[in-house]
């Protein structure tokens, strides 16, 4: 990796110190663009966005575009993703486009190169991503994204209860037979993180996994106990706020994991409306603040 470059996960930390820990989904779906006084199409999307975008500069580090809401617009809605992509990021804020791609071989590669090389039209910080092939099959796109200072986060323990047979399973032919899917991902996480060059002098991973802030990690497989050596693992963790999942919860859910949690909340915050963002951003700072702390 250029060593004048930043990881990603140093500049995850840094936002961490300076900010904190809650990231604000860019969710424009039709609700809440009504509640919004906006259409339901790519310009009302665009606006909901910049105004995110503008209450979240300076009071947060982190947004979450989900791009679905979007992309149901179309080349429109595309276009407007790119303007909230590129404002967001020139005002400072990490983005992680949350896109869930996933596959194999030259395919996944471009989707990496769609979302995270450098001056692409699409381009984020980071994305999320599904090893539903194993690991393995996204390995490329690892070791792209930390040699451009991107990261990744990968699907491990949602929330969705239909998900839960397949995470929950238990492998039986694997170098990690015994351990559950969720577990496999996550300590195949972890294992690529410590195998970095630089690793011993980074805080947190470039790779990270995705954790449901209302999922029993327990049930899945994952020791919230154990030691989480460096670097620590980033967590993206969506299901704060509307979803159930607490601030104060924050610790008690994720155990060892807590100091790389990204709390994710959209609805609870978005709802606020564009009067009343500002506010509900920085009620909501505070509140994790004081529960990392």
């Amino acid at each position: 990796m250029n060593a004048e470059l930043i990881s990603f996960g140093d500049r995850l930390d840094a936002v961490f110190a300076a900010y904190g820990h809650l990231c604000v989904g860019i969710d424009p779906h039709a609700a809440l663009l009504a509640r919004w006084g906006q259409p339901d199409s790519a310009d009302g999307a665009r606006e909901l966005g910049l105004r995110t975008v503008e209450a979240a500069a300076d009071r947060i580090g982190i947004v979450k575009p989900q791009i679905a809401f979007f992309e149901r617009h179309g080349a429109a809605g595309y276009a407007a993703l790119e303007r909230v992509l590129r404002e967001a990021r020139d005002a400072g804020l990490l983005v992680i486009a949350d896109v869930k791609r996933g596959d194999i071989g030259s395919t996944v590669e471009a989707y990496g190169e769609a979302w995270l090389r450098p001056g692409s039209p699409l381009e984020a910080d980071a994305m999320t991503i599904s090893a539903y092939q194993g690991l393995g099959s996204i390995e490329q796109v690892m070791a792209t994204a930390d040699a451009a200072g991107k990261g990744l986060f990968v699907l491990a323990a949602t929330s969705n209860p239909e998900a839960a047979a397949i995470q929950r399973a238990v492998l039986a032919q694997s170098s990690r037979a015994g351990s559950t899917v969720a577990d496999a991902i996550t300590q195949g996480v972890i294992g690529w993180n410590h195998g970095r060059p630089d690793a011993a002098t980074r805080a947190l991973g470039s790779i990270g996994v995705v954790f449901g802030a209302t999922t029993d990690l327990g049930l899945a497989g994952i020791d919230i106990d154990g030691d989480v050596p460096r670097p620590g693992l980033p967590v993206l963790a969506p299901g704060f706020g509307h979803q159930g999942a607490q601030p104060r919860e924050l610790r008690a859910r994720f155990g060892a994991f807590a100091g790389g949690v990204i709390a994710n909340e959209s609805r609870s915050i978005l709802e606020a409306g564009p009067d009343g963002l500002v506010d509900a951003i920085s009620r909501r700072v505070d509140e994790y603040g004081a529960a990392i702390a």
